[in-house]
């Protein structure tokens, strides 16, 4: 795909492969939702920051719970206002989504500012407007198949030390609570294995 080949500043998909940093980053998209605090408590509890992706009309409707991911030390990024494909999207609807969810998530501290778009569809022409609007496309490296798979032990597996490397960007989902099983093994298994877990902004320096 010719996208692949962009700038990191563009496209974003993983951190370096560096064996001598084992470092990844666990990301969550499609909340907020009435699962939220279940997880924000969860990775308390485990002493893990992480990143998160909403959706801007969620977002807009819970204000509270969009403060309480980043009282937390999680990252935040937009995941479109409608959960709608980039992709399909005039370069004005596409702008006025990335606005609307801005408005909602409220303004973005320290150096970084991404996107990660529905479903992960982006076309040449999305990834142009959004670099436009000052943000980074952020996709990911591992995918949990947690959207399908809904095995605590497969969900497990797929972002186990077997499976990930040094820099892999993780996508996982909110609302799911065999995602929230699967977490501490995942946790306990990659601190045994030598990574540390950080938050994509950490990642991407």
């Amino acid at each position: 795909m010719a996208a692949l080949a962009l700038p990191r500043s563009i496209l974003w998909l993983h951190g370096r492969r560096d064996r001598n940093r084992r470092r990844i980053a666990l990301t969550f998209d499609d909340g907020p939702d009435a699962m939220t605090s279940e997880y924000l408590d969860l990775l308390a509890r485990l002493h893990v920051r992480a990143t998160f992706f909403l959706v801007g009309e969620k977002a807009a409707r819970e204000p509270g719970l969009v403060r309480e991911y980043r009282r937390a030390g999680h990252d935040v990024g937009g995941h479109g206002w409608s959960h709608d494909p980039f992709s399909r999207m005039s370069a004005d609807r596409l702008r006025d989504e990335l606005a609307r969810t801005e408005s909602a998530l409220g303004a973005v501290e320290g150096r970084f500012r991404f996107v990660r778009p529905p479903r992960g569809a982006i076309s040449l022409g999305s990834l142009v407007q959004i670099a436009a609007a000052g943000y980074t496309t952020v996709l990911w490296s591992l995918d949990s198949d947690d959207c399908r798979a809904r095995d605590p032990s497969v969900v497990e597996r797929r972002v186990g030390p077997n499976a990930i490397r040094p820099g892999d960007v993780v996508l996982l989902h909110e609302l799911q609570p065999w995602t929230i099983e699967a977490l501490p093994p995942i946790v306990t298994s990659l601190r045994r294995g030598g990574y540390e877990l950080v938050t994509l902004s950490e990642l991407m320096e």
